[in-house]
């Protein structure tokens, strides 16, 4: 029933409240106080369990305001017998405590660091995925959100502290410290709550959505107190008001736009969506725009399971993108997202989630994969966007998923249903070869065009063995000899398709996907000049093949056809005849090896090779 990172006692209440009372340091990941969580027992209740690494000593813990000194502690799970709590019933249990958890580096629940440049000392908090545990009792659930959180942090009057929701007071403790009352009234996943300390300054800008008909939401900012630092940094900043109004345009409101958007500087190496109050390692255009869009999907809306990391990184990866095509214009966000696919398809194989298996403490970079969770994330987004063919129905699924979803959780799955109800599209196969499935296609492509018809035999090559096709609406830019072009759409649903259309001109080039918006390489693209008069002219596919290997005719003819396989020794391995102008002939009998195909209707022969 025990495990090194969870317990089954953890399920047997549903958190309502948390709230943070301790003392905190620029300098040191000491911590000292108190946490007080009410909560909702869902089981007759005889165990208490929360999580607690065992750096820190417990002073004491109280329930519904009894002293318990009995507890238990099982790796970093803390268990105190009770006396029973029926099912139902609220009940509170403050815990106190002190310690020094270790810094282990990016993903340590609480690290410090030294800013050469501004001299400057600073602590800061990253939960994410399994780290609340090293800095306060928790129970580390992401399908079981607070309601509501208050967090009051003590530290040196020289210093200012940074945490979600509004700052409510600033109380001078008359000896040289200060506490800085953050309350938040939002729901909230156990990873998002969050400080950073630091002799910090105060820089506020105020963002307009247009929803708000003129009113503001406060963008509170606590940068390092040097006015080189401000100036540096205030760029950065200063776009992030219009990153909230593009995102309230496109999504949804800003979801807490009742308290603030912010935030907290810090020596980490990129940044952290902390709800209202983001952790910055620096303030690119890029990062800033990340990091707000988690606000929307990870904060807002939180991933109901590490295995369904997309919801929360792949959006916020294409947040980023929206801001570049929205504010920089089209061939940034082009650029942007061009970046993403080539970085996903680095590897052939790697699926966007996650199996359950392969999420623990030990494993905690694969829910972090920057090229699956993030680029390939972020890639297929865009893909589904051209699916759907309609961007106020793409806009109006993440809309409507935000609000369906808001203040709570939800899986890859959630997000295909809300799609599918919105625009009426099956996305089951889109869902299960993109999502689930693994690697990307190769497209070869074969065109000629006779009597004014454009004629293309298209073949798709799976990057793994994982995913062996990939349906997909796909664009091909036509470019003709006078210099135009036009844009054709067909949809590939096999590996090997052909496809035919009046186009009236000589085609002098294909270009695959010209705006970028699918993810697939390009392999050979060949225009047939020599053969384009030959009734039996044909391509086949997939090369190598398996079971099956199609044939196509390209030419219309009425005329039957020899069609006779043999191997390399000339040994004849299959013969028809068909005046079909497409052909499927079953493979499984061959063994492997290299063979021919030869085509003749009596007048015209054409041989081409594959390999079984």
């Amino acid at each position: 029933h025990l495990y090194n990172w969870q317990s089954k006692f953890l399920d047997y209440y549903d958190v309502k409240f948390y709230f943070l009372d301790i003392e905190v340091s620029n300098s040191s990941t000491f911590v000292s106080g108190n946490v007080t969580i009410e909560a909702v027992s869902t089981f007759n209740l005889d165990t208490l369990a929360f999580e607690l690494i065992d750096a820190h000593t417990i002073d004491s813990v109280f329930i519904n305001d009894e002293l318990y000194n009995t507890y238990t502690r099982l790796g970093d799970n803390v268990l105190v017998p009770v006396n029973k709590i029926d099912k139902g019933t609220p009940f509170t249990f403050r815990v106190y405590y002190h310690g020094d958890p270790e810094d282990t580096g990016t993903l340590s629940g609480l690290s410090k660091a030294y800013s050469e440049k501004y001299q400057k000392h600073v602590v800061w908090s990253l939960s994410e995925p399994f780290g609340a545990k090293e800095w306060f009792p928790v129970k580390q659930d992401l399908e079981d959100k607070a309601d509501s959180c208050w967090v009051f942090l003590t530290t040196s009057s020289g210093n200012k502290a940074g945490s979600q929701g509004l700052l409510t007071n600033t109380v001078d403790l008359e000896n040289g410290k200060t506490r800085y009352e953050w309350k938040s009234k939002y729901p909230i996943a156990y990873y998002l709550i969050s400080f950073a300390v630091s002799d910090y300054l105060e820089y506020n800008i105020y963002a307009h959505p247009s929803e708000m008909k003129g009113d503001s939401i406060l963008i509170q900012n606590y940068i390092y107190n040097d006015p080189e630092c401000l100036a540096e940094k205030k760029p950065g900043i200063d776009a992030t008001a219009e990153m909230v109004e593009l995102y309230s345009d496109l999504f949804i409101l800003y979801p807490f736009y009742e308290e603030k958007y912010g935030h907290c500087q810090s020596q980490l190496g990129g940044g952290m969506e902390h709800q209202t109050m983001s952790t910055m390692g620096g303030f690119s255009f890029g990062l800033v725009a990340h990091e707000l869009g988690h606000m929307w999907f990870g904060d807002n809306v939180t991933c109901a399971t590490w295995s369904d990391i997309w919801i929360n990184e792949g959006f916020a990866t294409y947040s980023n993108y929206l801001a570049e095509e929205f504010i920089r214009g089209w061939t940034s966000g082009k650029d942007f997202i061009r970046s993403k696919q080539d970085h996903a398809m680095s590897k052939p194989g790697g699926s966007i989630y996650i199996p359950e298996d392969q999420i623990s403490p030990d494993n905690q970079w694969r829910i972090f994969n920057g090229r699956l969770s993030y680029d390939k994330g972020a890639s297929i987004v865009h893909m589904l966007r051209h699916e759907i063919q309609d961007d106020d129905k793409f806009f109006e699924v993440l809309s409507a998923f935000q609000t369906k979803f808001t203040g709570s959780t939800a899986t890859g799955e959630d997000f295909r249903k809300v799609t599918e109800d919105v625009t009426g599209i099956d996305l089951k196969q889109f869902f299960d070869q993109w999502y689930y499935g693994q690697g990307f296609p190769t497209y070869d492509i074969k065109y000629h065009t006779n009597d004014g018809y454009l004629y293309m035999t298209v073949t798709q090559t799976a990057s793994t063995t994982a995913t062996l096709s990939f349906e997909m609406l796909m664009d091909y830019k036509i470019l003709f000899a006078d210099g135009s072009d036009t844009v054709l759409q067909f949809r590939q649903t096999d590996n090997l398709n052909s496809f035919s259309v009046y186009v009236g001109k000589e085609v002098a080039g294909i270009q695959v996907d010209p705006e970028d918006w699918t993810m697939e390489e390009v392999g050979n693209i060949s225009g047939i000049r020599e053969d384009k008069d030959l009734r039996v002219y044909f391509t086949l596919g997939p090369n190598p093949i398996d079971d099956v290997l199609h044939l196509y005719f390209l030419n219309p003819s009425s005329k039957q056809r020899e069609i006779i396989i043999h191997d390399v020794s000339g040994k004849v391995m299959y013969r028809s005849t068909s005046g079909d102008n497409k052909l499927d002939i079953k493979t499984t009998s061959l063994p492997k090896g290299v063979y021919l195909v030869n085509v003749s209707d009596g007048r015209d022969r054409l041989v081409r090779r594959f390999v079984k």
